[in-house]
């Protein structure tokens, strides 16, 4: 993620709702696949990805959603952008090793030099193959830039 801030400008950095699984949360509820976004990617955590819990670490999990919710946008800058924003996130139930996780994109917004997204993460637990779980949704701002960085209009679509 780039930034051209001169010395007189402040980066402002989003902040994060950030829900974590604890004694209150409910357990997970079997959900249906989304039928009006688009499955952008599909990825296996492996134990190279976990934490100590042994769950996979949120940043894993941060880097697949920035990767997933970058198809769409691509698409229309068909050029150089850079995520300029995380407006939401949110971490629903822990993704497990084995998990099959589907990313499911679609954009929310086109302005004149961004592009918001929603991204929905479903797991299938490697043990319960056929049923899905929401484990994470976020909000992201992809900003079109040209050779040297610096914001450049969408083109039209």
């Amino acid at each position: 993620m780039g930034h051209n801030l001169n010395q007189n400008q402040a980066l402002i950095v989003p902040r994060l709702d950030v829900i974590t699984e604890g004694p209150s949360m409910n357990p997970p509820e079997k959900v249906a696949l989304p039928t009006d976004q688009e499955l952008v990617l599909k990825v296996i955590p492996m134990p190279a990805d976990c934490n100590a819990n042994g769950d996979i670490f949120g940043g894993w999990v941060m880097a697949q959603v920035d990767l997933a919710g970058a198809v769409l946008p691509a698409r229309l800058v068909r050029g150089r952008m850079a995520t300029v924003a995380v407006n939401e996130f949110i971490f629903k139930q822990p993704v497990k090793v084995g998990d099959l996780l589907s990313f499911f994109s679609r954009i929310t917004r086109v302005g004149r030099t961004s592009i918001t997204v929603q991204v929905e993460v479903f797991a299938e637990r490697f043990s319960k193959q056929g049923e899905f779980i929401k484990v994470t949704e976020a909000r992201l701002t992809y900003v079109a830039i040209d050779a040297e960085g610096k914001p450049t209009p969408v083109p039209a679509h």
